[in-house]
């Protein structure tokens, strides 16, 4: 009986990697891994379903050219037991190649050599098709940088930012209208609601110690100003 697609997955999907070129396969895990996705190279390519059933990936990208067997193959193998989307990443740009790999049951299909960033591009697509989730669960702005809107964090390679309660309230504030102008009248009444009472110059104090805080966490400047109007983050 196949496994169905569930109707949500976790931000960090399990991404299965059947790729036989190491140095690539060590490219796509590291780059993916610092986009928030759980990652495991294939090692057993005689056997790649029992790999598959070990790992329970949430998406597998897969190769044509392996060892023993090819993509088109496995793809069909996987097939039988599971719906996970299957993106093909190849060499190969026949017309032909490309009839064959969604005639065995992939859901796309990247030409090599390709843009890391196109194929994430790919990725969230797809997933985003698949399970109807939306990959803004954690909101990335950077590479490695992300919020969680669960968890309501700002969140730097693995790391959580430490902020007051004032300085969150404005964080998530200006995350959750991203990328809209936030007031500053409507910061200070975001800040009320704490029963702490805001200033027109505390509200500055608190953002100028937010900006250098956030800068010094991650390397960036998140908070814009637009002149007169009020602060936002873009990205």
């Amino acid at each position: 009986m196949k496994n169905q697609i569930q109707g949500r997955v976790t931000p960090g999907a399990r991404i299965l990697i059947v790729e036989d070129d190491r140095v690539l396969a060590g490219e796509l895990a590291d780059f993916l891994t610092r986009w928030g996705y759980g990652v495991e190279p294939a090692e057993d390519f005689a056997d790649l379903l029992a790999e598959f059933r070990r790992i329970s990936p949430q998406m597998v990208l897969m190769d044509i050219n392996l060892p023993y067997y090819d993509g088109f193959y496995w793809c069909s193998r996987i097939r039988e037991i599971s719906n996970v989307p299957i993106l093909f990443i190849s060499s190969r740009s026949d017309d032909r190649d490309k009839i064959m790999a969604m005639a065995q049951g992939g859901d796309d299909y990247v030409e090599k050599p390709f843009q890391l960033e196109f194929l994430k591009a790919k990725i969230e697509a797809i997933l985003r098709r698949a399970y109807q989730y939306q990959v803004a669960d954690r909101v990335w702005l950077r590479e490695g940088l992300c919020f969680d809107s669960q968890l309501e964090a700002l969140i730097y390679e693995g790391r959580e930012a430490e902020l007051t309660r004032s300085e969150h309230r404005i964080l998530v504030r200006l995350m959750d209208e991203r990328p809209r102008v936030v007031a500053r009248e409507e910061l200070m009444m975001t800040l009320w609601s704490t029963d702490e009472f805001i200033s027109d110059g505390t509200l500055t104090t608190v953002i100028s110690r937010l900006r250098s805080k956030l800068k010094s966490f991650c390397g960036e400047e998140l908070i814009r100003t637009k002149k007169g109007q009020g602060y936002f983050i873009d990205g």
